[in-house]
């Protein structure tokens, strides 16, 4: 079981690397196998399952959004604590309101992660 003050720490310290546009830090919270839904995937890669299923690929992934001009901005509404995941929502820097479930391993890496947008 997480409690809460963990799942705390694990989203303040996942925000924290994202909006420091820290590509290896933003990566080091993840196993190196994994599975990793979006609708973002779909629209991105043009992958129907929306699923990237290694490190290396979410590497290359995420970097498209975190270049030198990027305006990227992740901002914590809620943190919620589960057995083996911790859910997130936020607000994107679109507006978009995303709710993000990373399960974790033993390791407290995550190895699977499914994200909700609303579309606003």
């Amino acid at each position: 079981m997480i409690d809460l003050t963990r799942a705390r720490e694990i989203a303040e310290e996942w925000l924290s690397a994202w909006n420091a546009h820290d590509l290896e830090r933003v990566l080091s919270h993840y196993a190196d196998a994994l599975e990793f839904v979006s609708p973002l995937v779909i629209r991105r890669l043009d992958r129907k399952d929306g699923m990237i299923r290694s490190k290396r690929e979410l590497r290359d992934y995420f970097a498209q959004s975190l270049g030198p001009n990027s305006d990227l901005r992740f901002d914590l509404i809620d943190v919620l604590a589960g057995v083996s995941s911790v859910g997130l929502v936020y607000r994107n820097h679109r507006g978009q309101t995303v709710a993000e479930t990373m399960v974790l391993n033993g390791d407290g890496k995550v190895t699977r992660v499914f994200v909700h947008h609303r579309g606003d």
